[in-house]
This record gives structure tokens, sequence and C-alpha cells, in this order.
């Protein structure tokens, strides 16, 4: 059985409902002030250790040394080199041209409005964009992108200027638009700047969209025709040579990484890699995944997405922990999409809340001894592995919810079309 997607009940508009929207803005603004004093002035502030990357790394494109480019400057136990696709550096390549801090300012403001974007795009597919004209759950909307800029995968996006929060608002996008040219283009594009918005043509294949799944894969495959055309060699050097190499994109065993690959390293104690073992864990997510998709109604656009990018999530060789974006999405259609009064929906939101604010990845990190390190205490393997056992029960608690769920049965026949582009 499908659960019919319903909607919570709007509440009228009073003055507290206006006061609660004033401090959440004021909420919002201190949170925003906080993250540019942050940058400003503290003395480590400025690192944007990834924006580096994007923004010196691009400046090769062409030389033929775009791969060889590394930059050791904040991370000397690591130097980091330039893993992404070439039209990913011919996206950054005007980057360089400019003032790094202007760079920096702009990029840091760039995401959290992008940030604003999400949580309101998650709420509008829950609830509908109706909805969103009513104070409250406009005041929702700020005041979880003020509460979001605090959490681990946001926070360290922050710190190291990383390009997470404008890929996952690129998808929402995406999903949103009914246009397959329009939805099939900003995939694949995505996908040409970094490859794992890629499996957002899951969602599409899901939902039945087969044309707008065919047009991401060629509009990819267009951004790779183009670099070829510019960069021949680096763009061969990196398709041929290059993908798959998760050792040169950092240290899979670190507790950063919070794939199935690394919290299995961890536990294992040395690297699986693509192993037995790692494909049996893929098989099973797989099989949990699915079972999770089929207990969602057939308009749940959002839960249906957040099953397809968090499997990405999980079988991706590496998922720092700040690629782990998508938890905001899946703690707001918790706490308010269909499934939110069933047993477990706010004790799985709390779960994430709690690790989110804490960091618990990053914490572990301070206790390893080094972030190439493998093996490591039991008690810290499994800690490690806190964003992977959250996924596998949310996968088994979606489906165990839709399932139980006292809701009429739902045709499936047909995906039901999302929210006209606008």
């Amino acid at each position: 059985m499908r659960l019919r997607l319903s909607r919570p009940v709007a509440r009228a508009e009073s003055p507290a409902v206006n006061r609660h929207f004033r401090l959440a803005a004021a909420a919002l603004g201190i949170s925003v002030l906080a993250r540019l004093a942050w940058v400003l002035v503290l003395p480590n502030g400025m690192n944007f250790v990834d924006l580096h990357v994007y923004v010196d790394g691009s400046a090769a494109l062409g030389s033929g040394n775009l791969f060889d480019f590394t930059d050791s400057s904040k991370t000397p136990d690591f130097p980091l080199p330039f893993t992404y696709p070439p039209f990913a550096a011919l996206v950054f390549y005007p980057l360089h041209f400019l003032p790094f801090s202007f760079v920096a300012i702009a990029w840091l403001l760039a995401t959290m409005a992008a940030l604003f974007g999400v949580v309101w795009l998650a709420l509008e597919m829950i609830l509908g964009k109706d909805a969103l004209r009513e104070q409250h759950w406009r005041t929702t909307a700020v005041a979880w992108t003020a509460v979001g800029l605090w959490l681990e995968p946001v926070r360290t996006t922050l710190d190291y200027g990383q390009v997470n929060v404008f890929l996952v608002l690129i998808a929402m996008v995406a999903v949103r638009s009914t246009r397959w040219w329009i939805s099939g283009t900003l995939v694949g594009a995505a996908a040409g700047v970094k490859l794992t918005p890629a499996v957002t043509g899951l969602y599409f294949a899901a939902q039945r969209r087969w044309l707008t799944a065919a047009w991401s894969a060629v509009v990819f495959f267009g951004t790779v025709a183009l670099t070829y055309l510019i960069t021949p060699d680096e763009t061969r050097k990196y398709f041929t040579e290059l993908l798959g190499d998760a050792t040169r994109i950092g240290p899979v065993g670190s507790s950063v990484n919070q794939s199935l690959r690394g919290a299995l390293s961890r536990l294992l104690g040395h690297d699986v890699v693509s192993g037995p073992v790692w494909i049996a864990a893929v098989l099973v997510t797989a099989v949990l995944a699915v079972l999770a998709w089929r207990a969602l109604a057939k308009d749940d656009r959002l839960g249906t997405l957040l099953i397809v990018q968090l499997f990405g999530l999980m079988v991706s060789p590496i998922s720092w922990s700040h690629h782990w974006i998508w938890l905001i999405p899946v703690m707001l259609w918790l706490l308010y999409g269909p499934l939110r009064e069933v047993a477990g929906a706010r004790l799985l939101a709390g779960y994430w809340l709690v690790t989110t604010v804490i960091g618990v990845p990053w914490l572990l990190s301070h206790f390893q001894k080094s972030i190439w390190t493998v093996s490591r205490p039991g008690i810290l393997s499994w800690l490690a592995a806190v964003d992977v056992i959250g996924v596998l029960v949310f996968y088994v608690w979606v489906a165990w919810a839709g399932r139980t769920s006292s809701a009429l049965p739902a045709d499936r026949s047909r995906a039901q079309e999302p929210h006209p582009a606008r």
C-alpha cells in the first residue's frame, strides 16, 4: 500500500505568529552576521580550503597540469588535488580573475542564501506552494535556515567553501520543474561539475520521467564532449585514469567519510574497496531503499528524492560529512511530511538533529591517530558509522511506517507531476 500525501493543517495568523517570524528573522540575521564575523575576525576564518582548490586549480585548465595541481597551504598532511571533472574547472575558471577575499565572501553569502532555498523548496514539496504564503510556514523556513547554518554538514561546507548546498538546491529545482529539458539540463550540468548529482537520474526513473532521465545523461555527456574539445588530454586523463580513484580524493578510513565503504573499512580495520563485503552491503542498502520507496505515496516527491539521494551518499566511495546536506530536508520531511504522526518520526528527526549539532564525525576526527589510519577501537568505529546506521534505520522505518499506516491505498500506475516551474 502507498500512503496518500496529507498536508499539515494551516494555522491561523495572529500577533504571536508575527512575533515568531520576527524572532526567527532575528535568529537568522544573527547567524549570518556570526558567520561573517567568524570569517573576518578569527585567524583561520578565511581558510576556505576547497574554494581555494576550485579557484586556483581551475586556473590550470588547458595547461595539461590541471590534475597535477595541489594545495597544501592549509592541509599539509594531505595536499588537496583538483578532483572534479574538467567541466567543473571550466565553470570555476572565471573566479580566478577576481580577488580571492571577494570570491570567498560572495561564496559564503550565496551558500547561505542557497540553504534558505533548500529549506523553502523542501517545505513547498511537503506542503504545496500555497501553504508558504502563510506566515507560520515562512517562519518555519526562516527558523530552519538559521538552525541549518550551525549543523555539521552546512557548518563545514561554509568552513571549506564547498559546493554542496548549491548542488542540493539544483537537484531540488530540477525535481520541482515539470519541463524535461529544464530538469535534465540542471541535473546533467550539475553532474558535469561533480559526478554525484547524477544519482538524481534514479529519481526521474522512479517517477517514470524517462525523457528527463535520458536528457540529463545527454547533457552530462555534452559537458564531457565540450571539455574534450577544449582540453582533450585532461578530459581523457580524468575519465580513463582518475575516475574511481577514491584514495586521490582523500583518506577512505577517516571518520568524516560517512559512506558505506568508510564505515565498513573502519569496522573491519582495512579498506574494503569495492570487494565482496562492500557489494553485499550495497545490495542490502538497495533492497531497503526500494522497500522504503515502495511504501511512499505516489505524490511524495520529496520523500522519493530523499530515498535516492541518501542511497547515493551511501554507495559513493567518499561521502564527507559536509556532503550530507540532504539531512536537513530529511528532518523537515520527518517533522512535517506525510508520516509525521507515525511513531518514531520525531525520534529519527531528533537523532539527525543531535548528531549534526554535535558534529559526531568531526568530533571523532580528533580521536584518530591520523586521517590515513583505518583501524581504530571498536567503539570509535561504531560511533563513526553514525550516518550509515541512521540511513539504514531510516529506510527500515519508512518501509514499516508506510505499510502499517491506516491510510487508504493509492494507485501506483502513474507518478504525479511536480509543480510547474517558475
